[in-house]
């Protein structure tokens, strides 16, 4: 199933992905992409996605610490 790891944030959707390719190398590095928010002209609406495919749901605790460290949010896609 589709993760998607939500942030304000580039830097932190950057470093998120990053240390989930260390913690599950057999996935590679995620995705990190812009989404501007419905209706939104401004760049600074916009949110940083990280899409992580693959990932066991034994991962998901885990993979929920890391994000909100960054004060971001995980949906199910």
């Amino acid at each position: 199933m589709r993760q998607l790891l939500v942030f304000g944030a580039r830097d932190d959707a950057e470093e998120v992905a990053e240390a989930l390719g260390e913690w599950f190398p057999a996935l590679g590095v995620p995705r990190v992409v812009r989404e501007t928010l419905a209706g939104e002209d401004d760049a600074e609406d916009a949110q940083w996605l990280v899409v992580v495919e693959g990932l066991e749901q034994g991962a998901l605790a885990k993979v929920d610490e890391l994000v909100e460290r960054y004060e971001g949010w995980r949906e199910s896609g």
